[in-house]
């Protein structure tokens, strides 16, 4: 009997009994019980957290808290800067959710990590500071691969732009993702930077961040990573890997919200020596001087700019407290059941009607989420996409024809993953 002629209720039992087990055995079940999933009760699978994580019940109250009595309760107060605070103050929150997110996430020490802007805009600054300082040393061109995240080669468009600079772009397979050997072979004498997505948005491909890292930095470069879909679901050890920069969102993994703030980190070793180009005034030494000229602040704080958005870094700080407690390695280990049990539920029945995989097989080489593809199927994906979300199945849609399933370990069941997939191959067998 072929996989196409097979009895699709045996095969469905043997699987629901497998995801059964699965949950059962979950160590990190509990955490799961943690999330507001009743919030949306027309969803009944939600394979999208690489895109946006679910809200916490604790966020719920955290918010509720921080109006009645954070912001209610001490008004412009709770800065901290003109009277006694316990906490410190909204001032010091940048850099101690930083620390936190660094604590947890990032494999980081204390003092390199800040919130502020968006992924884009801290992505921005960090990029113009390395390359003003590759000018300085006579380097004008930037590396970086033709999938990377359109943000991030949009934002490096501009920049080039403004500054004169190369880019030297890697031509890269959307399924294979960038290499050590691409980037060894690419940079040189002229790099002033190379940046690169360590889990790629399309694939999930996760980069050898060390090996790029030591690459980079033996053609004498600097070296900036977006995190972006790593932090929260694949252990990172920024100071070991010799990391310059990094940026990275907590709406993901990290359940911060939607236009949640993101983090920006910089290696110690460039504080005072690289400079962001945009200067505000809470990332002033002095910011209530309100003096002439500007002084950087210390350390990492100087990469603020404007007012930090404390109320949406309320959820960041309940959703990287879940984290801590549950253990990055922990949530590594479900992240590659998660999706270990997809890929063989996609082998066994979307395969036979010609969807294709995209991501890795190999563990080491697989970030958090997969994609499909509709293959020689003839399945429209884009339409089949709003069809699973009209039937309360949530993954997400990436061009030109890729369906992506976003498994956050702390808030995905296996259950969910297989009635996810199973409506899948419901819609692509119907096609």
């Amino acid at each position: 009997m072929t996989a196409t002629e097979q009895d699709p209720t045996q095969d469905l039992a043997h699987w629901a009994a497998r995801a059964a087990a699965l949950d059962a055995a979950d160590p990190l079940a509990a955490h799961r019980e943690e999330f507001l999933l009743q919030a949306a009760p027309a969803v009944s699978a939600y394979l999208d957290g690489n895109s946006l994580g679910r809200p916490l019940k604790a966020t719920a109250a955290a918010v509720d808290r921080f109006v009645h009595h954070e912001w209610g309760g001490r008004l412009i107060q709770g800065w901290g800067q003109d009277t006694h605070v316990p906490d410190g103050g909204w001032m010091d929150w940048p850099v101690d959710l930083g620390d936190r997110i660094a604590r947890a996430a990032l494999g980081a020490a204390g003092g390199q990590t800040v919130v502020a802007d968006s992924t884009t805009v801290l992505f921005y600054k960090l990029v113009r500071a390395a390359a003003d300082h590759g000018l300085a040393r006579g380097r004008d061109e930037v590396v970086a691969d033709t999938d990377n995240f359109p943000t991030d080669r949009f934002v490096l468009e501009g920049v080039a732009a403004e500054r004169g600079l190369r880019l030297r772009w890697i031509q890269t397979d959307p399924a294979a993702g960038i290499t050590t050997e691409q980037v060894a072979a690419a940079v040189g004498p002229r790099t002033a930077l190379a940046t690169f997505s360590h889990v790629a948005y399309r694939s999930g491909h996760l980069a050898d961040a060390p090996g790029i890292t030591s690459a980079v930095h033996g053609a004498g470069a600097l070296v900036l990573w977006d995190l972006s879909h790593s932090v929260g679901s694949v252990p990172l050890e920024l100071d070991a890997w010799g990391v310059d920069a990094a940026v990275g969102c907590t709406y993901k993994y990290l359940n911060g919200g939607p236009g949640a703030p993101a983090f920006a980190y910089l290696a110690a070793g460039h504080h005072g020596i690289l400079r962001q180009p945009v200067q505000g005034w809470m990332g002033h030494a002095d910011p209530f001087a309100m003096g002439t000229g500007y002084d950087p602040g210390p350390g990492v704080r100087q990469l603020i700019s404007g007012t930090p958005p404390i109320l949406g870094m309320v959820p960041v700080r309940v959703g990287v407290e879940q984290l801590h407690r549950a253990g990055i390695e922990a949530v590594r280990r479900k992240s590659l059941l998660l999706t270990g049990f997809a890929l063989d539920l996609a082998d066994a029945l979307l395969a036979p009607h010609g969807v294709q995989v995209v991501s890795p097989r190999d563990p080491d080489r697989r970030g958090g989420h997969l994609t499909v593809r509709a293959g020689t199927s003839g399945a429209d994906f884009r339409a089949v996409t709003a069809r699973l979300w009209a039937g309360g199945v949530v993954p997400d849609f990436r061009t030109p024809d890729g369906i992506r399933l976003g498994l956050a370990p702390l808030s995905t069941s296996f259950g969910e993953v297989l009635e996810g997939i199973t409506a899948l191959e419901h819609l692509v067998r119907s096609a």
